[in-house]
């Protein structure tokens, strides 16, 4: 799969990072508990296949895939493979159970996107990765070969930018159903134990009472954005600022000077600098310098949340020097 593009002064604020971590993680607990209770947190099955149009490609397809990977399905009334791969799609689709997006674009109504995507024939299959477009196949193929392609797309869209998926719950209320109140989760009294820690800048403790909650729930929100935060606050502890970021102006290619400075930079609220240092990062080095430094911006995106447009548009910039 070949993607082209689509289109601290240093004082380290501490208070300001936990009270900035304490809001996003009472929104991922809503967004778990709503989830846990079919509401707004999690999404239909029915909502993983989307019809999408000109007017509404970049908001269904571009901004979408820096949370999960959009497969684009380019189809017509008339064309007879069409009939047989679609419904093929979109069953593997529920099947995936949110990890990846299915979009169905009508070409006889969207002629500028088949233009952009330079399709010559129908049916055709795109994926867009972190505002990346890369094309997956044409033609319908066979079942065994598309789930191939489709785990081949979801790794490098875990492994490479981070992407988690959509939750998914197969009894989703509707939308105009009134909200039922969220029983308590089985992992809340773990978690007000490790935001305590944090609190009293037992930045350790709360690491590990973190991880503790992951080792039995990996997916849990909460615990993924606190462990991030408590892992940033840990390390710029005992930093010096200023010769933290003396190092990294006098050694612009050493890749652990360009991450420490990175962590000052997210901690004092400079979080385009921060992971405008760290996409540098990845595109002057290679081998496991570059995997470190793209690891710990993986890592900082947690920190601020999936969600935020910084992360979105540095997710884009990852991609463009990853490809």
């Amino acid at each position: 799969m070949q993607p082209r593009n689509m289109s601290m002064s240093g004082v380290v604020d501490l208070a300001a990072v936990k009270a900035a971590g304490e809001a996003k993680a009472k929104a991922e607990q809503a967004r778990a508990a709503a989830a846990r209770t079919g509401g707004a947190g999690a999404v239909a099955p029915t909502a993983l296949v989307i019809d999408v149009d000109e007017a509404g490609f970049e908001r269904d397809v571009l901004q979408r895939s820096a949370e999960v990977p959009v497969v684009i399905d380019f189809w017509a009334e008339w064309c007879e493979p069409c009939k047989q791969l679609g419904p093929l799609l979109e069953r593997l689709a529920v099947e995936y159970n949110g990890r990846f997006l299915l979009a169905k674009v009508d070409v006889d109504a969207n002629q500028m996107l088949m233009q952009q995507f330079g399709i010559q024939g129908i049916p055709a299959v795109f994926a867009v990765v972190a505002g990346q477009a890369l094309p997956l196949f044409q033609g319908a193929a066979p079942e065994a070969q598309i789930r191939e392609t489709l785990d081949q797309l979801i790794q490098v869209g875990e492994e490479r930018f981070g992407l988690t998926g959509i939750a998914v719950d197969p009894d989703a209320a509707p939308a105009d159903a009134s909200p039922a109140e969220a029983p308590a989760g089985p992992y809340d009294a773990a978690l007000e134990a490790a935001a305590s820690a944090l609190d009293a800048n037992d930045f350790g403790g709360a690491v590990q009472a973190y991880k503790n909650v992951l080792a039995d729930d990996p997916g849990n929100p909460e615990a993924k954005l606190g462990l991030a935060q408590a892992e940033l606050l840990g390390r710029v502890q005992g930093m010096d600022p200023q010769a933290v970021r003396k190092e990294a102006a006098d050694h612009p290619g050493d890749v652990n000077a360009q991450i420490a400075a990175a962590d000052l930079d997210l901690v004092g609220g400079h979080v385009e600098d921060a992971f405008g240092r760290l996409v540098e990062a990845v595109r002057r080095t290679a081998g496991d310098d570059r995997n470190t430094a793209r690891l710990r911006l993986l890592e900082l995106f947690e920190v601020i949340g999936p969600e935020d447009p910084r992360v979105t548009s540095a997710r884009t910039a990852l991609a463009r020097v990853l490809f």
